[in-house]
């Protein structure tokens, strides 16, 4: 297997390029097929079109769930979404927090920070914010996120325990997270596991099902939940390239499986109460009075 830096290298050039093609090729691409016949497979993404906040400018079909309609975002929260890409998701959570929230979205490849950021520009929101940064040692202060959000990105980082401690770290004692990433049930074929490009496709980097959610556990993490589980099926025209006839026969018929799952867990602790004052409170203190000045 390569080496770490190497292999956040191969994902940095794929999505480069990504970043530079359309929608239709990138579901195209490894996370999706074209048949013959040009009908796209999208073989991972869900469909965010009826999504509030949604926006199609930043949307690049990149995805294999829809963690933010689980993550439980609530006005004025702020959020941090891990591998924004274009921005999609961030936009989509700034919706759930309104104006008085925070967003902030970490991408280690430039030209999507870019995006992101003409993307927030076009729709006028001056409290979503893109830094470009490794999630496994995110540009973040600790303590600083009511929740945590991420769309197929953690699978494609080396260090999957670093990134669960990285998240432990930046979230609120009480926060939470919404996770959407692929997980293995069984062992993929090596030739499948040794191209770099399965890997920047989202399949050659997950890990089993259970190694996955011990990381969470073994982070600190509690009330640990799967709240969306779903098989991911590679077309054939796509295992052709990497495996016989033989070899894609015996993958489909083994005990193998590809899943997209959507993970919640909380940080132990509870958050601190929100300050504000309650206008009886300011009625009943003898100390404010019209004389008094404080009023």
């Amino acid at each position: 297997m390569k080496k770490e830096q190497e292999l956040k290298d191969i994902v940095k050039e794929r999505y480069t390029r990504i970043a530079e093609q359309d929608k239709v090729d990138n579901a195209a691409s490894c996370c999706g097929a074209t048949t013959t016949s040009n009908k796209v497979y999208h073989i991972m993404m869900d469909d965010y079109s009826e999504t509030k906040g949604y926006m199609e400018d930043a949307d690049l079909g990149l995805g294999c769930g829809l963690p933010t309609a689980f993550a439980n975002i609530k006005k004025g929260d702020t959020v941090i979404d891990l591998g924004s890409g274009a921005g999609n998701d961030c936009f989509v959570a700034r919706h759930e927090t309104g104006a008085e929230g925070k967003i902030i979205g970490i991408d280690f490849t430039p030209i999507m920070i870019e995006k992101a950021r003409i993307n927030a520009e076009k729709l006028g929101y001056n409290n979503v914010e893109f830094r470009e940064g490794d999630i496994d040692a995110m540009p973040i202060n600790d303590a600083v996120a009511d929740v945590v959000v991420s769309n197929c990105v953690l699978n494609l980082v080396p260090n999957k325990q670093k990134v669960v401690q990285e998240i432990y770290r930046v979230l609120k004692p009480g926060g939470h997270f919404s996770i959407s990433d692929i997980v293995l049930v069984g062992n993929l074929p090596d030739a499948l596991k040794e191209d770099a490009e399965m890997y920047a496709g989202c399949v050659a980097g997950a890990i089993q099902k259970s190694e996955y959610l011990q990381l969470i556990k073994d982070s600190g993490f509690q009330k640990i939940v799967i709240q969306k589980e779903k098989p991911i099926v590679i077309p054939n025209d796509i295992l052709s390239k990497y495996l016989s006839a033989v070899e894609i026969e015996n993958f489909n018929t083994s005990a193998t499986g590809i899943f997209s799952i959507t993970v919640y867990a909380e940080k132990q602790g509870e958050k601190p109460a929100k300050q504000h004052v309650e206008l009886s409170e300011l009625s009943n203190s003898d100390s404010c009075s019209p004389t008094s000045g404080c009023c």
